[in-house]
């Protein structure tokens, strides 16, 4: 794109555009989550909404999760590719969620894609993404750390016209909920998923009425302009030079080596070049990430590392270089399986993170966090008796210590950004009681300044049919320190822990068979430390062992 020069003028129209597009999708995203069904949306938030050009550039997204990014980026690209624009008429509306057919992340995020008609053509599109908890498949959840290929990951679905002119193909509806294990709920999901385009799409007419199309162009022009020559004048800020470092996988996701995942940082005046050569092959299992999902890493990188107020839309990548070999974990091939996907995007993001390290100022550097997404899905049958459930927590973990302050204790990090599901919740829908929700002791790395601490997690069994799955890393890799600061706890899982049953597993399984009374209790990893820990104050040492962070002594 071709830089535009923003007079006093249109800054100010610009600025209004965008701050009136972000209050849209916000509002989406608010009735999203009010008005769906499945807990995986309502209560844990886990969607996410934005705004497209009728060129398939984001003009704006939502502040949900980063992540959804690459399936939302990817669908509106595949629907452009797959359907004329000029073959679209107002009402219609597209679904799709595949990874190699509609550029989507993997199967679970169903992305709902509507064209916004103004003036009798197609100027915008709106477009959603829910994380629906099964798409089918084999395993409960629909992602195993194992799956051999993406057709044991669930239905696969390329852009489809859900709704043409208004008309709902009841249909296609129906085979897409009747190949999944709560068909129910997917139909609802889905038709809210409609609901919220819609209104969407009606406010972005009442906008452009209001400002006038050719105005509304203008000034997305200038919005994603504006971004892209900000992103560089940050860039231009950094000292020019090349920089790597790697983050560790225990392994594919199927056993064996560890699997490196290497970020090389080039900074040549104002161009930013990422290489990611070095990084393993392909995953045998089901941990492989799709180019977009690369993308919105990227994205989310950039704007927490050099300026977080960056407008969130394509502009950002105008400035940036992309190297990502064929056939890596990071651009696998047809048809691997990228269920598991987002524990690699999170070493990923630490890779970045890490490259970036030798850039930036030393107060803004920062200690590895967790970067894994811990998951626990359960399954069996409902209270009512009446059909399955697919019960899906993902956990936050300890985040690495900052230059000047402590890593914050269990919360998610990098490219996720969903809430946890209530006890009381878990409690009421499902045959499940939570036995413990807790920050583990001594988890953080030691240091200066201490690493967060990650999350125990555990959940009593009330009936025989039922199975367990758990997603995760780090169970013999862990977070590194900077500057002497230590690493952080490992990730493990713990069935009927303190029994004469007990048995400790890695955090990877699928449909693993549990009966009323047992215990499953998952304790996700901590953050490292940043600094020699015998520099720590001593105050704010006595302060965490009398909060029970840590235990008499060294971390």
């Amino acid at each position: 794109m071709t830089d535009r020069q923003t007079t006093p003028g249109n800054a100010v129209q610009m600025e209004i555009f965008s701050h009136r597009l972000l209050a849209i999708t916000e509002e989406m995203g608010e009735h999203l989550v009010r008005s769906s069904f499945s807990p995986n949306i309502k209560e844990r938030r886990d969607c996410s909404v934005a705004l497209f050009d009728a060129a398939g550039r984001v003009v704006v997204q939502a502040a949900h999760i980063p992540i959804h990014l690459g399936s939302l980026l990817g669908g509106v690209e595949a629907v452009l590719n797959f359907y004329a624009v000029e073959d679209m008429c107002p009402g219609d509306a597209f679904v799709c969620n595949d990874a190699y057919l509609a550029g989507g992340t993997h199967l679970p995020d169903i992305a709902i894609i509507t064209p916004v008609f103004i003036g009798g053509r197609v100027e915008f599109f709106a477009a959603n993404l829910g994380h629906h908890a099964d798409v089918g498949g084999p395993v409960p959840g629909s992602i195993s750390p194992t799956a051999p290929n993406i057709f044991a990951e669930g239905l696969r679905i390329p852009p489809a016209r859900l709704q043409r002119a208004g008309e709902l193909d009841e249909g296609l509806l129906r085979l897409i909920a009747h190949n999944t294990r709560e068909p129910d709920e997917r139909i609802l999901d889905l038709k809210v998923q409609l609901a919220v385009n819609t209104r969407g799409a009606v406010q972005v007419e009442q906008l452009a009425a209001r400002l006038g199309m050719a105005n509304m162009r203008e000034a997305m022009a200038d919005l994603l302009s504006y971004t892209a020559r900000r992103l560089r004048l940050h860039i231009e800020a950094l000292p020019d030079g090349t920089h790597e470092y790697t983050t560790w996988m225990d392994h594919d996701g199927t056993g064996g080596a560890r699997l490196p995942i290497t970020a090389t940082v080039t900074v040549d005046g104002d161009r930013l070049h990422l290489d990611f050569t070095g990084t393993g092959p392909q995953s045998r299992g089901g941990y492989n990430v799709m180019p977009s999902g690369v993308l919105a890493t990227i994205a989310y990188a950039l704007k927490a590392l050099l300026d977080p107020e960056l407008p969130p839309n394509s502009g950002l990548f105008d400035a940036v270089h992309l190297t990502v070999p064929a056939g890596t974990i990071l651009n696998p091939h047809f048809p691997a399986a990228v269920g598991a996907r987002t524990t690699t995007c999170q070493k990923l993001a630490g890779a970045i993170f890490g490259a970036f390290r030798a850039f930036l100022p030393g107060d803004r550097a920062m200690a590895d966090s967790h970067d894994v997404l811990a998951a626990m899905v359960f399954s069996g049958r409902r209270r009512s008796g009446s059909g399955n459930y697919v019960y899906l927590e993902t956990i936050g973990g300890g985040n690495g210590a900052l230059a000047n302050a402590d890593g914050m204790d269990g919360a998610h990090v990098h490219i996720t950004n969903s809430l946890n599901m209530p006890v009381e919740a878990v409690e009421l829908e499902y045959p499940l009681h939570v036995e413990e929700y807790a920050l583990i002791p001594d988890s953080g790395g030691d240091g200066t300044w201490r690493g967060g601490l990650g999350i125990a997690r555990e959940v009593r069994i009330l009936d025989d049919e039922t199975t367990f799955g758990a997603r995760a890393d780090s169970f013999e890799t862990c977070a590194e320190g900077a500057l002497g600061g230590r690493t952080g706890s490992n990730a493990r899982v713990v069935v009927n822990g303190g029994t004469a049953a007990e048995r400790i597993l890695e955090p990877r399984h699928s449909a693993l068979p549990v009966v009323a009374g047992d215990r499953v209790r998952m304790e996700t990893p901590g953050g490292a430390g940043f600094g020699e820990p015998s520099a720590r104050d001593p105050v704010a040492r006595q302060r965490d062992i009398d909060d029970g962070k840590v235990t008499a002594g060294p971390a």
